[in-house]
């Protein structure tokens, strides 16, 4: 099968299109034909290295890259029951040593997956299960209750626009940190709208007096983001190098998401519910690999770039 790999970090020439052996599934696994796959910042930070750098992937001969997984089930393990070849699934890889998404096959646990979304294309699918997840769990580990207040960094990405739809149906009321373009879009969603992290604190505060009751930190503005956070708040770093100190009495947590597929099943509901909006941007095949990730570092991508075997 035609595999993204990277023998070495670096820039987009390590990216190589090679032929790998197709994988098998063991017990309790599901092999799925990909049919797209999402390329995420965390793929870029996989391939320049960094994840290895930081101790989060072995270092390896060589890796794959790629989260997102839809596609159909093409093999079943032993004891996999949950579901039949050729049903359109959705899922998340997160082990790092496990081969990548980008790729014409990948074997995940059968617990990893959900039926995908009957409303829109697999393409359009590929674009849920990291960032929903992501977002589901970072305002799980906020605990607010309905009522409360949160503000979202990075609210115009992928992350963030879930974060906001997710809480919104929860009851928080949220302050949305994104780009000017997208004020508009955000303020259908978000309570409040801010457009510059120039003085953020300041900015929330006059919004939300005292401050809001937590933060969800998709920018990676770290102590930038907090200073808007009242004391006692809680903050959720998605990055934890750039996990600021709890002052004030704050609480702060590293989220890192995990696979689910019981709850990536609800979610899927909310995407066939509207509840839930996919936005792509740019669809690549598996050969223009390094167009993409170029791309997407040039930043500014209004929705998800995906790429197709």
């Amino acid at each position: 099968m035609k595999s993204i790999i990277v023998h070495a970090g670096g820039g987009t020439d390590v990216l190589e299109l090679a032929e790998t052996p197709t994988p098998e599934p063991g017990a309790q696994q599901v092999r799925v034909q990909i049919v797209a796959s999402s390329l995420n910042p965390i793929d870029l930070s996989a391939r320049a290295g960094r994840l290895t750098a930081a101790g989060l992937q072995p270092p390896m001969s060589r890796y794959g890259l790629g989260w997102d997984v839809a596609g159909h089930v093409d093999a079943l393990g032993p004891g996999a029951t949950r579901f039949r070849a050729g049903d359109p699934v959705i899922g998340l890889r997160d082990l790092l040593f496990a081969g990548g998404a980008h790729a014409d096959y990948v074997v995940l646990d059968e617990s990893a997956l959900a039926p995908a979304p009957t409303s829109v294309p697999l393409t359009d699918a590929a674009t849920l299960p990291l960032n929903a997840l992501t977002a589901d769990q970072a305002i799980d580990l906020t605990g607010l209750e309905s009522g409360r207040t949160l503000l979202v960094t990075g609210a115009s990405g992928g992350v963030g626009g879930f974060t906001l739809e997710l809480a919104r149906l929860r009851g928080i009321r949220t302050v949305a940190l994104g780009r000017p373009r997208d004020a508009d879009r955000l303020s259908a969603v978000a309570a409040h709208v801010v457009t510059s992290a120039d003085d953020l604190g300041h900015a929330v505060r006059r919004l939300v007096p005292g401050g809001v009751d937590a933060v969800i930190d998709a920018a990676v503005l770290g102590i930038v983001a907090h200073q808007a956070l009242h004391s006692s708040g809680t903050f959720v770093a998605l990055v934890a190098p750039f996990a600021p100190p709890p002052i004030r009495g704050t609480r702060v947590v590293v989220q890192e998401v995990f696979a689910d597929g019981a709850r990536l099943a609800e979610l899927t509901k909310l995407v066939d519910d509207g509840t839930l909006t996919l936005r792509v941007a740019h669809t690549f095949p598996l050969a223009r690999a390094r167009e993409a990730h170029e791309l997407l570092e040039k930043g500014g991508v209004s929705g998800r770039i995906v790429l197709i075997p």
